[in-house]
């Protein structure tokens, strides 16, 4: 419902142009608007044209100050005009009420754009800026609240700013309204976010001021935490100054936290957009009739128990949203809303609907599935255009008859909790029920009664093996398989369990149940867990996955496409995508003689991805459908499917020569191009065909000739996962190695947060795999394993690749028989058995020598002393003899003085010695957590290389220094090659005659070539 909303206000933003045309006042056109050009090519204005422009100006202002007051607002008078510095303006193009091309329709051309080159005056300041977007954007410093990155013309373009995709970024408006109000008075669209409440206090300052505002967007849920949760929206309320905005068509304040309708927005005469989704508003005011122009409402997700009578005054609305509220009953003046065209109703809790509504002559689509209505009103049948959708209701069923009262007997009792250990994997519960906590988050609820005497349970979370999974098809693994035992108990009262789950978008999550011979899909509630039981950082609770079961078994969650199914009668039936709701199937009636029950999935696929996929810019896709149904068997009549073309397309530009339908077959992973074979039609927004047979269907906008093929290559890339492996060994013990597989995506913030306490090689290169397809990990080059493990095959470790597990393990390696000494071995991944529904064309390409091989990594380990345990030492340098007589040597200890002064600018110091930005990224990643390790190994890799590169090594370290504006240590170095240069000549004249010191050569080397290694310097990593 959140993505619908927000479509819901795009739309509405996008048509704000052609609602307001009756707003403002009629201009000239885009062609006709003055235009700003330079005084002169030399820089210098033209001082005559100036004198004559600004008297002409003035003239025009004093003249037509009557009629622009009438028609546009208050406009500036020429005394006011007259003293605005000199510079050269350019109009905004999209002002919000007079153009400057309206002021000079009496004008000569000739005068007009005499007036235009002018530099010494200044143009009204609704419609003119002070400086271009770009030389304001150089001046003016939006950082903080904005990222050092975010330049002006990143927020600001023409009469529309985005402060909404920032953080903070509501605080940016009081500073741009300090430093350039005349553009800002400009602004007809504007977007704040609301989750920062100091920002967004400042922003409702200066809202009163931008009089020329048509759309105002001030949302919640615009950003995230480090979580990925939704940061909620704090506007509580609304400055009463805000019924200055008098040209405001638009309003969006969802995801907030009004809990009442602000009163200044009944005084906004041209308001025809309001969105107020999912604040916290329990009622709204009588005089909300006062928004005559109101022509969509959206107040879903708030808590409205009623909605007051005078709503039925709102003439001109069409469009009524009042979705996941508390209605339990409608007023009978909604009857005289006439030109209601969609009336949405859904998750109340509607018993009846009025007889009024019979009325409702322009209703097309009426929405009311899960609510509690038993029938609906004859009166609706009088309108032969309407569509209802009345899912999930108790239609036909007799009423329910009143609870009960509660007898003084059967007072709640509060259920006992029982919060178990990780070693503690049985427990006892009694008649009593029992509230269990289980370590990470699982939970299990039962009821009083539901046992007669104290039993002993257990649980166990299982490795997530084959044969405890079952995926479908698109199908995603969201937790380790829960078994609860014994598997023989029955229950006298249903029994919660719930599962926690990773977290999930555009996916339906639901829970599977395995009880030893087949697989089952259970009915799922979403919900978070107990506070006081909390499994992630920060108190936050978990999300559980729950349903009610009878027996224990084994239980997981699963994501996949969001499913929805309908029974189909020989009446027909009209079913509606909840992902998606432009897709929709149409059963005329007769299309079946016996009920059958279809079901239908949307699977999303992302365009840019299909397009680097198939190296094609301009394909498109539509979503893919996957339809399906009990019995199997053709319908009578043609099923009418209704489609969104691909995203791009418009009925009015699509090519029907470019337009492939591909029918894909689930068994043998085939797609068919059936084009030609059914009968397909496009609207301005939709692809309608229809069919007899139910299978895959996939709508394709491409410039090929030969799509199958391509589809079929597409799809199955779409099935896999970018994946990259790692290896890494704990630090205090290189024995232990920890390896894992995880997608690309994630891999950074993993190798982040295991830095402190294990240390490897980077990461491999990208690897596809499949969701649950196996894969080993086999240690070679004399390393073993040295433990026994069931998940061990032949040498090899076993694993299966789930994208959104850990999929990790670690092991304890020794070097392999008859190994002595240091080991430097691998790590080799390779794919396990070829699944059994891979294509034959993907299957053949596995075969063959290596085909099995995914990536390689170096692991080494330390020789063993004679108490057998590793000879932890430090890694060292050979002796450095850096340098030549004609500028002097550095030994090991000089660099190791240079290196404790270089700190965050090593990576600039780097670049100025030559280094190149692959290898400066290596040593990054090598010593991530030992800065001085990391500047000592960037040094002597350079100093290394100089053994090649010819003299003057001294002499460019010198340049390179200054060059990255460390003249501080270039001249320590300097100091040291002349004390050593100094020393040196002491050193000749006590060896040598006092007569001979004359003689010395102009240029000496300042130091001695370095002893030989056995006496040279160590210099150590410094952990």
């Amino acid at each position: 419902m959140e993505r619908s909303s927000e479509k819901d206000a795009a739309s509405d933003e996008e048509s704000i142009d052609q609602t307001a045309s009756w707003i403002t006042k009629p201009s000239r056109s885009e062609d006709g608007e003055m235009e700003i050009t330079p005084a002169s090519k030399g820089g210098g204005p033209d001082i005559s044209a100036d004198v004559l422009a600004r008297r002409v100006w003035e003239r025009l202002v004093t003249r037509d100050e009557e009629k622009s007051e009438k028609e546009t607002g208050p406009t500036v008078s020429s005394g006011v005009m007259s003293e605005v510095q000199a510079e050269v303006v350019e109009p905004e193009r999209d002002a919000p009420s007079v153009s400057p091309s309206s002021l000079m329709d009496t004008c000569d051309p000739s005068i007009s754009s005499l007036c235009t080159s002018s530099s010494s005056s200044s143009c009204h300041p609704t419609n003119f800026s002070l400086s271009s977007s770009s030389s304001s954007a150089s001046v003016l410093s939006l950082t903080p609240p904005l990222p050092p990155s975010v330049e002006l013309s990143a927020v600001l373009t023409d009469t529309r700013m985005t402060l909404d995709v920032y953080q903070g970024g509501a605080a940016a408006l009081p500073l741009l309204w300090r430093s350039i109000p005349d553009q800002l008075r400009g602004l007809q669209y504007l977007r704040l976010g609301s989750e920062d409440k100091p920002g967004l206090d400042g922003a409702l300052d200066v809202l009163p001021h931008l009089t020329g505002l048509r759309s105002l967007s001030i949302r919640g849920h615009c950003l995230c935490d480090s979580q990925g949760e939704h940061l909620p929206g704090l506007l509580t309320t609304l400055p009463t100054s805000l019924s200055s905005l008098s040209y405001l068509v638009h309003l969006d304040l969802s995801f907030n936290q009004l809990s009442c309708l602000p009163s200044c927005l009944l005084s906004l005469p041209v308001l025809s957009s309001l969105l107020l989704c999912y604040n916290h508003l329990s009622a709204l005011p009588p005089d909300i009739s006062q928004l005559s122009s109101l022509t969509s409402l959206s107040l879903l997700g708030n808590k409205l128990a009623s909605l007051p009578p005078s709503l039925g005054h709102l003439k001109a609305l069409q469009t009524l949203d009042v979705s996941h509220n508390l209605l339990q009953q409608l007023p009978d003046e909604i009857g005289s809303l006439e030109e209601l065209v969609k009336l949405e109703l859904s998750h109340n809790r509607l018993k009846q609907l009025p007889q009024s509504m019979g009325s409702l002559l322009s209703l097309r689509e009426l929405v009311i599935y899960s609510n509690d209505l038993r029938m609906i009103p004859q009166c609706l049948n009088k309108l032969p255009r309407l569509k209802i959708d009345v899912r999930d209701n108790p239609l036909g069923r007799p009423p329910t008859p009143p609870p009960l009262p509660p007898t003084p007997d059967q007072a709640e009792t509060k259920i006992p909790e029982l919060h178990l250990g990780f070693n503690q994997h049985s427990f006892c519960v009694s008649s009593a029920g029992c509230h269990v906590f289980i370590p990470g988050g699982a939970e299990l609820v039962f009821p009083p009664g539901c046992l007669v005497t104290t039993t002993r349970l257990e649980w166990a979370e299982r490795r997530p093996q084959r044969k405890w999974v079952w995926l479908e098809e698109h199908d995603i693994l969201l937790s380790r398989p829960l078994e609860l035992r014994p598997h023989g108990i029955t229950f006298l009262k249903p029994v919660e369990v719930c599962v926690p789950y990773h977290r999930t978008r555009k996916r339906e999550v639901v829970l599977r149940r395995f009880d030893g011979q087949s697989w089952s899909t259970l009915p799922t509630d979403l919900r978070r867990g107990s506070e006081s039981h909390s499994s992630h950082p920060g108190g936050r609770p978990a999300r559980l996955a729950c349903c009610s079961v009878s027996h224990f078994s084994w239980f997981m969650a699963v994501s996949r496409p969001v499913k929805d199914s309908c029974s189909v009668t020989a009446a027909g039936a009209l079913l509606v995508s909840s992902a998606d709701p432009g897709v929709k199937l149409h059963f005329p009636p007769d299309s079946t003689v016996q009920t059958r029950t279809v079901t239908l999935q949307v699977l999303e696929v992302s365009v840019s991805e299909v397009q680097s996929l198939c190296g094609d810019p301009q394909a498109r896709v539509s979503p893919l459908l996957c339809l399906s149904q009990t019995p199997s068997v053709h319908f009578l009549q043609p099923v009418k499917v209704q489609i969104p073309l691909p995203s791009g397309v418009t009925g009015h530009t699509v090519d029907m020569s470019c337009l492939h339908l591909l029918h894909g077959d689930s068994t043998a992973q085939t797609w068919t191009d059936i084009t030609s074979q059914v009968s397909l039609y496009v609207t301005h927004l939709y692809a309608i065909f229809y069919i007899t047979h139910f299978s895959w269907y996939w709508l394709w906008y491409t410039t090929r000739t030969c799509v199958s093929g391509v589809v079929r290559k597409v799809y199955q890339r779409l099935k896999q996962f970018k994946v990259q492996f790692l290896v890494l060994q704990r630090k205090t013990d290189p024995s232990q190695v920890l390896l894992q597989c995880l997608p690309a995506n994630k891999i950074e913030c993993r190798v982040e947060s295991l830095s402190e306490q294990y240390d490897g090689p980077q990461p491999s290169d990208l690897c596809d795999l499949l969701e649950g397809e196996q894969f080993f990990a086999g240690f070679e080059r004399g390393l073993d394993i040295s433990t026994d493990r069931p998940d061990c095959v032949e040498g090899r470790l076993c694993f299966v690749f789930y994208s959104s597990l850990k999929n990790l393990k670690e092991v304890y390696v020794c070097p392999a028989q008859g190994q002595k000494g240091p080991v430097r071995g691998q790590v080799s991944f390779y794919r396990g058995e070829i699944p059994s529904d891979l294509p034959e064309e993907v299957a053949r390409k596995r075969k063959g020598l290596d085909s099995q091989w995914l990536a390689t990594l170096p692991l080494k380990l330390p020789a063993l002393n004679s108490e057998n345990s590793f000879i932890m030492e430090e890694l060292q340098y050979p002796p450095l003899n850096l340098g030549d007589p004609e500028s002097g040597y550095l030994t090991e200890a000089n660099l190791l003085s240079i290196s404790l002064q270089i700190s965050q600018d090593w990576r600039v110091i780097g670049i100025n010695l030559g280094l190149s930005y692959q290898e400066l990224d290596r040593i990054q990643y090598k010593y991530r957590d030992n800065l001085g390790a990391l500047v000592l190994d960037m040094l002597f890799r350079w100093a290394r290389a100089q053994s090649n590169a010819g003299p003057g090594a001294v002499s460019r370290l010198v340049a390179a220094m200054i060059e990255s504006g460390r003249r501080d240590i270039a001249d320590e170095i300097e100091d040291i090659v002349n004390i050593g240069r100094r020393k040196y000549s002491e050193s000749l004249s006590q060896a040598a005659p006092s007569s001979s010191s004359s003689s010395l050569p102009a240029c000496l080397p300042s130091l001695p070539p370095p002893p030989p290694p056995s006496s040279g310097l160590k210099c150590y990593y410094r952990r």
